[in-house]
Protein backbone atom coordinates (compact mmCIF):
# COMPACT_ATOMS: atom_id res chain seq x y z
CA UNK A 1 0.00 0.00 0.00
CA UNK A 2 2.88 2.37 0.80
CA UNK A 3 4.49 1.64 -2.57
CA UNK A 4 1.20 2.25 -4.38
CA UNK A 5 0.68 5.52 -2.49
CA UNK A 6 4.18 6.76 -3.36
CA UNK A 7 3.68 5.76 -7.00
CA UNK A 8 0.44 7.71 -7.03
CA UNK A 9 2.18 10.81 -5.67
CA UNK A 10 4.90 10.57 -8.30
CA UNK A 11 2.34 10.20 -11.12
CA UNK A 12 0.34 13.14 -9.75
CA UNK A 13 3.45 15.32 -9.57
CA UNK A 14 4.41 14.35 -13.12
CA UNK A 15 0.91 15.15 -14.36
CA UNK A 16 0.94 18.52 -12.60
CA UNK A 17 4.32 19.27 -14.12
CA UNK A 18 2.99 18.44 -17.57
CA UNK A 19 -0.02 20.71 -17.08
CA UNK A 20 2.24 23.59 -15.97
CA UNK A 21 4.53 23.10 -18.95
CA UNK A 22 1.68 22.73 -21.44
CA UNK A 23 -0.16 25.84 -20.28
CA UNK A 24 0.26 28.66 -22.86
CA UNK A 25 2.45 31.48 -21.58
CA UNK A 26 1.12 35.00 -21.72
CA UNK A 27 3.09 37.95 -23.01
CA UNK A 28 5.16 38.56 -26.14
CA UNK A 29 7.63 36.07 -27.59
CA UNK A 30 11.21 36.34 -26.44
CA UNK A 31 12.20 37.82 -29.82
CA UNK A 32 9.89 40.75 -29.16
CA UNK A 33 11.90 41.87 -26.13
CA UNK A 34 15.60 41.64 -26.97
CA UNK A 35 18.48 43.38 -25.26
CA UNK A 36 18.20 47.07 -24.45
CA UNK A 37 16.80 48.74 -21.35
CA UNK A 38 16.92 47.31 -17.84
CA UNK A 39 16.47 43.53 -17.94
CA UNK A 40 15.58 41.46 -14.87
CA UNK A 41 13.96 38.27 -13.60
CA UNK A 42 10.27 39.05 -13.13
CA UNK A 43 8.99 37.28 -10.02
CA UNK A 44 5.40 38.27 -10.81
CA UNK A 45 5.51 36.45 -14.16
CA UNK A 46 6.85 33.04 -13.24
CA UNK A 47 10.48 34.20 -13.15
CA UNK A 48 10.44 35.09 -16.82
CA UNK A 49 12.90 37.60 -18.23
CA UNK A 50 11.47 41.11 -18.47
CA UNK A 51 12.66 44.54 -19.55
CA UNK A 52 11.80 47.98 -18.18
CA UNK A 53 11.43 50.48 -21.01
CA UNK A 54 10.09 54.00 -20.55
CA UNK A 55 8.65 52.93 -17.20
CA UNK A 56 6.75 50.03 -18.81
CA UNK A 57 7.33 46.41 -17.81
CA UNK A 58 7.54 44.10 -20.85
CA UNK A 59 7.68 40.37 -20.13
CA UNK A 60 9.26 37.79 -22.44
CA UNK A 61 8.56 34.07 -22.72
CA UNK A 62 12.09 33.13 -21.58
CA UNK A 63 12.62 31.94 -18.01
CA UNK A 64 15.95 32.59 -16.25
CA UNK A 65 16.99 32.02 -12.66
CA UNK A 66 20.01 34.28 -13.25
CA UNK A 67 20.72 36.53 -16.21
CA UNK A 68 23.23 39.05 -17.46
CA UNK A 69 24.05 40.66 -20.81
CA UNK A 70 26.66 42.86 -22.48
CA UNK A 71 27.60 43.71 -26.06
CA UNK A 72 24.72 41.81 -27.70
CA UNK A 73 25.43 38.62 -25.69
CA UNK A 74 23.30 37.27 -22.86
CA UNK A 75 23.71 34.34 -20.48
CA UNK A 76 20.62 32.75 -18.94
CA UNK A 77 20.90 30.15 -16.18
CA UNK A 78 17.80 28.11 -16.80
CA UNK A 79 15.80 25.58 -14.79
CA UNK A 80 15.18 22.63 -17.12
CA UNK A 81 12.28 21.38 -15.00
CA UNK A 82 11.37 17.77 -14.34
CA UNK A 83 11.17 15.62 -11.21
CA UNK A 84 14.97 15.58 -10.90
CA UNK A 85 16.30 19.18 -10.86
CA UNK A 86 18.65 20.04 -13.72
CA UNK A 87 19.95 23.34 -15.07
CA UNK A 88 21.54 24.72 -18.20
CA UNK A 89 23.47 27.81 -19.27
CA UNK A 90 21.92 29.30 -22.37
CA UNK A 91 23.98 31.74 -24.44
CA UNK A 92 21.59 34.23 -26.03
CA UNK A 93 21.92 36.64 -28.94
CA UNK A 94 20.68 40.24 -28.98
CA UNK A 95 17.11 39.07 -29.61
CA UNK A 96 17.30 36.64 -26.67
CA UNK A 97 17.42 33.60 -28.93
CA UNK A 98 19.63 30.71 -27.71
CA UNK A 99 22.75 30.13 -29.79
CA UNK A 100 24.35 27.56 -27.47
CA UNK A 101 23.15 25.54 -24.48
CA UNK A 102 25.34 23.78 -21.93
CA UNK A 103 24.34 21.50 -19.07
CA UNK A 104 25.60 22.85 -15.73
CA UNK A 105 25.77 21.15 -12.34
CA UNK A 106 24.24 22.76 -9.27
CA UNK A 107 21.81 25.58 -8.53
CA UNK A 108 22.28 28.96 -10.32
CA UNK A 109 23.87 31.72 -8.23
CA UNK A 110 25.71 34.36 -10.35
CA UNK A 111 26.21 35.20 -14.04
CA UNK A 112 28.27 37.79 -15.92
CA UNK A 113 29.38 38.70 -19.48
CA UNK A 114 32.58 40.51 -20.47
CA UNK A 115 32.26 44.03 -21.98
CA UNK A 116 33.08 42.63 -25.45
CA UNK A 117 30.51 39.85 -25.17
CA UNK A 118 33.21 37.24 -25.87
CA UNK A 119 33.43 35.71 -22.38
CA UNK A 120 30.67 34.54 -20.07
CA UNK A 121 30.93 33.29 -16.49
CA UNK A 122 28.54 31.58 -14.13
CA UNK A 123 28.56 30.35 -10.54
CA UNK A 124 26.52 27.38 -9.33
CA UNK A 125 25.85 26.13 -5.80
CA UNK A 126 26.97 22.51 -5.86
CA UNK A 127 25.90 22.05 -2.23
CA UNK A 128 23.90 24.53 -0.18
CA UNK A 129 21.92 27.39 -1.64
CA UNK A 130 22.99 30.48 0.31
CA UNK A 131 26.15 32.38 1.15
CA UNK A 132 24.85 32.83 4.70
CA UNK A 133 25.43 29.14 5.38
CA UNK A 134 28.72 27.68 6.55
CA UNK A 135 28.45 24.47 4.50
CA UNK A 136 28.19 25.44 0.84
CA UNK A 137 30.28 24.64 -2.21
CA UNK A 138 30.36 26.62 -5.44
CA UNK A 139 31.58 25.88 -8.95
CA UNK A 140 32.49 28.84 -11.20
CA UNK A 141 33.26 28.51 -14.89
CA UNK A 142 34.41 30.89 -17.64
CA UNK A 143 33.58 30.22 -21.28
CA UNK A 144 35.21 31.88 -24.29
CA UNK A 145 32.54 32.01 -26.99
CA UNK A 146 35.21 32.27 -29.69
CA UNK A 147 36.08 28.62 -29.08
CA UNK A 148 36.72 26.04 -26.41
CA UNK A 149 34.92 24.57 -23.44
CA UNK A 150 34.07 26.10 -20.04
CA UNK A 151 37.07 26.34 -17.69
CA UNK A 152 36.60 25.67 -13.97
CA UNK A 153 38.31 28.47 -12.02
CA UNK A 154 39.47 26.00 -9.39
CA UNK A 155 42.00 24.79 -11.99
CA UNK A 156 43.67 28.24 -11.95
CA UNK A 157 46.94 28.63 -10.03
CA UNK A 158 46.55 30.67 -6.83
CA UNK A 159 48.95 33.43 -5.76
CA UNK A 160 49.13 35.51 -2.57
CA UNK A 161 47.18 33.15 -0.33
CA UNK A 162 47.69 29.54 0.72
CA UNK A 163 45.90 27.01 -1.46
CA UNK A 164 43.52 24.83 0.55
CA UNK A 165 41.02 22.11 -0.27
CA UNK A 166 38.17 24.14 1.25
CA UNK A 167 38.43 26.95 -1.33
CA UNK A 168 35.36 28.36 -3.08
CA UNK A 169 35.32 30.85 -5.96
CA UNK A 170 32.31 32.90 -7.05
CA UNK A 171 31.09 36.25 -8.39
CA UNK A 172 33.16 36.94 -11.52
CA UNK A 173 33.21 40.48 -12.96
CA UNK A 174 35.16 41.17 -16.16
CA UNK A 175 37.51 44.07 -16.89
CA UNK A 176 38.13 42.84 -20.45
CA UNK A 177 38.76 39.54 -22.23
CA UNK A 178 42.01 39.02 -20.33
CA UNK A 179 41.28 40.15 -16.77
CA UNK A 180 38.50 39.58 -14.26
CA UNK A 181 37.89 39.90 -10.51
CA UNK A 182 36.14 37.39 -8.25
CA UNK A 183 35.75 36.23 -4.65
CA UNK A 184 37.85 33.43 -3.18
CA UNK A 185 36.93 31.93 0.19
CA UNK A 186 39.32 29.71 2.11
CA UNK A 187 40.00 28.96 5.78
CA UNK A 188 37.00 31.00 6.87
CA UNK A 189 38.06 34.20 5.08
CA UNK A 190 37.06 35.81 1.80
CA UNK A 191 39.51 37.47 -0.59
CA UNK A 192 39.25 39.65 -3.68
CA UNK A 193 41.25 37.96 -6.44
CA UNK A 194 42.30 39.18 -9.88
CA UNK A 195 42.13 36.57 -12.62
CA UNK A 196 44.40 36.33 -15.65
CA UNK A 197 42.63 34.37 -18.40
CA UNK A 198 45.73 33.69 -20.52
CA UNK A 199 48.00 32.69 -17.62
CA UNK A 200 45.15 30.96 -15.72
CA UNK A 201 46.13 32.50 -12.40
CA UNK A 202 44.24 34.06 -9.48
CA UNK A 203 46.08 36.70 -7.43
CA UNK A 204 44.76 37.69 -3.99
CA UNK A 205 44.48 41.48 -3.51
CA UNK A 206 42.47 42.17 -0.36
CA UNK A 207 40.36 40.46 2.30
CA UNK A 208 36.62 40.77 2.98
CA UNK A 209 35.39 41.45 -0.56
CA UNK A 210 32.44 39.40 -1.85
CA UNK A 211 30.64 39.45 -5.21
CA UNK A 212 32.68 42.29 -6.80
CA UNK A 213 31.27 44.31 -9.70
CA UNK A 214 33.54 46.51 -11.81
CA UNK A 215 32.42 50.04 -12.70
CA UNK A 216 32.06 50.91 -16.41
CA UNK A 217 35.15 53.14 -16.23
CA UNK A 218 37.14 50.27 -14.67
CA UNK A 219 38.30 52.23 -11.61
CA UNK A 220 36.08 50.90 -8.80
CA UNK A 221 34.51 47.73 -7.51
CA UNK A 222 31.11 47.63 -5.85
CA UNK A 223 30.84 44.68 -3.49
CA UNK A 224 29.18 43.33 -0.37
CA UNK A 225 31.31 43.64 2.76
CA UNK A 226 30.78 41.51 5.82
CA UNK A 227 30.17 43.88 8.71
CA UNK A 228 28.31 41.50 11.04
CA UNK A 229 28.47 37.79 11.79
CA UNK A 230 26.87 35.26 9.45
CA UNK A 231 24.76 34.13 12.40
CA UNK A 232 23.09 37.57 12.49
CA UNK A 233 21.24 36.74 9.26
CA UNK A 234 22.15 40.14 7.79
CA UNK A 235 25.94 40.11 7.55
CA UNK A 236 26.68 42.34 4.54
CA UNK A 237 26.48 45.98 3.55
CA UNK A 238 27.38 47.34 0.10
CA UNK A 239 30.68 49.23 -0.30
CA UNK A 240 32.71 50.64 -3.20
CA UNK A 241 36.45 49.96 -3.45
CA UNK A 242 38.81 52.35 -5.27
CA UNK A 243 41.25 50.10 -7.13
CA UNK A 244 43.99 52.74 -7.31
CA UNK A 245 44.16 53.36 -3.55
CA UNK A 246 42.50 50.16 -2.25
CA UNK A 247 40.32 52.28 0.05
CA UNK A 248 36.62 51.56 0.37
CA UNK A 249 33.54 53.66 1.02
CA UNK A 250 30.26 52.61 2.65
CA UNK A 251 27.08 53.48 0.80
CA UNK A 252 23.81 55.00 1.93
CA UNK A 253 22.24 51.52 1.75
CA UNK A 254 22.62 50.03 5.24
CA UNK A 255 20.40 46.97 4.83
CA UNK A 256 22.04 43.63 4.21
CA UNK A 257 22.45 43.05 0.45
CA UNK A 258 23.08 39.49 -0.74
CA UNK A 259 23.50 40.23 -4.44
CA UNK A 260 26.14 40.88 -7.05
CA UNK A 261 25.58 44.60 -7.49
CA UNK A 262 25.32 45.99 -11.03
CA UNK A 263 26.38 49.43 -12.25
CA UNK A 264 23.57 51.34 -13.91
CA UNK A 265 26.21 53.88 -14.96
CA UNK A 266 29.45 55.25 -13.47
CA UNK A 267 27.51 57.02 -10.70
CA UNK A 268 24.64 54.68 -9.79
CA UNK A 269 24.42 51.14 -8.43
CA UNK A 270 21.60 48.66 -8.96
CA UNK A 271 20.86 45.63 -6.76
CA UNK A 272 18.16 43.38 -5.31
CA UNK A 273 17.00 43.48 -1.68
CA UNK A 274 15.02 40.56 -0.30
CA UNK A 275 11.80 41.16 1.62
CA UNK A 276 9.10 38.91 3.01
CA UNK A 277 7.51 37.14 0.07
CA UNK A 278 9.80 38.51 -2.63
CA UNK A 279 12.56 40.86 -3.72
CA UNK A 280 12.77 44.35 -5.26
CA UNK A 281 15.38 46.23 -7.29
CA UNK A 282 16.90 49.36 -5.76
CA UNK A 283 19.41 52.02 -6.78
CA UNK A 284 21.82 54.07 -4.67
CA UNK A 285 24.58 56.59 -5.56
CA UNK A 286 28.04 55.02 -5.78
CA UNK A 287 29.76 57.88 -3.89
CA UNK A 288 28.06 57.26 -0.54
CA UNK A 289 25.62 60.17 -0.80
CA UNK A 290 21.86 60.18 -1.32
CA UNK A 291 19.44 57.45 -0.31
CA UNK A 292 18.27 54.09 -1.69
CA UNK A 293 15.37 54.25 -4.14
CA UNK A 294 13.06 51.50 -5.41
CA UNK A 295 13.22 50.91 -9.17
CA UNK A 296 11.27 47.69 -9.84
CA UNK A 297 9.09 45.67 -7.50
CA UNK A 298 9.10 41.86 -7.50
CA UNK A 299 12.36 41.53 -9.42
CA UNK A 300 15.81 39.90 -9.25
CA UNK A 301 19.01 39.57 -11.30
CA UNK A 302 19.26 43.08 -12.80
CA UNK A 303 21.20 43.67 -16.03
CA UNK A 304 21.33 47.30 -17.19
Amino acid sequence: MLVLALAGLVLAAAAAGFVLRARPQAGPAAEDVGLGGLLFRDMKAGNRLAVLRDGRRVVSARQCMRFYAAARTGVCLHDDGGLIPSYSAEILDARLRPVRTLAVAGTPSRARVSPSGNLVAWTMFVTGDSYTGVDFTTRTSVLDLRGGDPVDLETYALRGVARDRDRNIWGVTFADDGTFYATLATRGRTHLVRGDVAARTLTALRENVECPSLSPDGTRLAYKKRVRSIASGSPWEPHVLDLATMTDRPLAERRSVDDQIAWQDDRTLLYAVAREGGSDLWTVPADGTGAPRTVVRDALSPSP
